[in-house]
Order: C-alpha cells, then structure tokens, then sequence
C-alpha cells in the first residue's frame, strides 16, 4: 500500500530586513550613573567624619545617623522624582 503525501511547498526567498532602528527608552539613568548618588555618599560620609571629629556632646553618633536618615529619605525621594518623570532614550539594535 502507498500512501501520498502532499506537500505545499512556498518559494521563500530571503529579503533584506529594511526595519529601522528603534527609539526605546528606559524609566530613566541607573542611579550609579547620577550625580545626586555622588552628592549623597558625600553627605554622608561628612555626617559620619563630623560626628567622628567633634565632642560627642555638640555631635553625637544619635545626630549624626539621624542626619543620615534624613539625607536616605530626600535621596529616596529625589530618585522617585526623577523616575516619575525621566526617560532615558537609546538605540535598539536588536533585530
């Protein structure tokens, strides 16, 4: 017994991918790449240098990390607004 089978077959012919590059954009710049991360690892390390230098009476430990968590809250805060509102655009190359 013979079976048949019947095939279709298309002619493909490869054809040149004529797509352009995409614009895309991220949220926004990694947070490493900003000068508000700079800034804030500044402040900090002058909060802790300052407690560590000047009489515990004037400047204590208790202050100085309460300085530093006000300065981690408007960090926080300040990364949240750029993210609202930034993009951060580049070529997609992917095809």
């Amino acid at each position: 017994m013979s079976s048949t089978h019947t095939a279709t077959h298309t002619a493909t012919q490869p054809r040149a991918d004529v797509r352009a590059d995409r614009r895309v954009s991220t949220e926004t710049k990694s947070s490493y790449k900003t000068t508000e991360l700079i800034a804030y690892v500044v402040a900090v390390v002058g909060v802790l240098i300052a407690s560590a230098t000047v009489d515990a009476s004037d400047f204590g430990a208790q202050e100085a990390w309460f300085y530093i968590t006000l300065l981690t809250i408007g960090y926080m805060v300040s990364r949240g607004l750029a993210k609202s509102g930034g993009r951060d655009f580049y070529d997609d190359d992917n095809r």
